[in-house]
């Protein structure tokens, strides 16, 4: 029985034409599939995690996406109106012997910075991360609420006796 398959001889050409165009385009992702200091370096300082910062009645809610990123390589802080999340994401260790034909992932430490409104309860925000997805709640403080005072006619602790004004002058 003879089998037969197509094979297109400009397949592979147009596969290192794309890899072209993506290397001259985002040269940090292709460095970040070698394991030489200098990629590990620029491909470090490309990758940042996309951020989501909804707010809600009671709280604003941060979202990270940190795929791969453990809880022991994540940290988060609020200081003086800046939320911070750093981190880093370590590549896949390679064995001996085995040739990497394409590396997409981008490793390395990060960092994202964020200024928040002052009414927030420092002292109550939490982060939690499952599937990936960093989530930070950070709770608005009790809004000040506008006070109706009531203006009273006559005599009170707080009056001021009033002198006609002098208009002589």
């Amino acid at each position: 029985m003879t089998m037969t398959t197509s094979w297109d001889v400009f397949e592979d050409l147009r596969d290192v034409q794309d890899d072209l165009v993506r290397m001259s385009r985002m040269p940090g992702q292709w460095l970040a599939q070698f394991s030489s200091p200098l990629a590990a370096g620029y491909a470090g300082r490309a990758w940042a995690p996309a951020l989501a910062i909804t707010e809600r009645k009671d709280v604003y809610l941060v979202t990270a996406e940190v795929p791969g990123v453990g809880v022991a390589d994540l940290e988060v802080t609020f200081q003086d109106g800046l939320l911070t999340i750093q981190g880093e994401r370590h590549a896949q260790p390679v064995a001996p012997g085995d040739k990497i034909h394409r590396a997409e992932g981008r490793y390395g430490a990060f960092r994202r910075s964020v200024t928040l409104p002052s009414h927030v309860r420092a002292d109550k925000i939490e982060a939690t991360t499952q599937d990936g997805v960093l989530r930070i709640l950070v709770p608005k403080a009790d809004e000040v609420q506008a006070r109706h005072i009531q203006v009273n006619a006559g005599k009170g602790r707080q009056a001021v006796a009033a002198t006609p004004a002098d208009n002589s002058g």
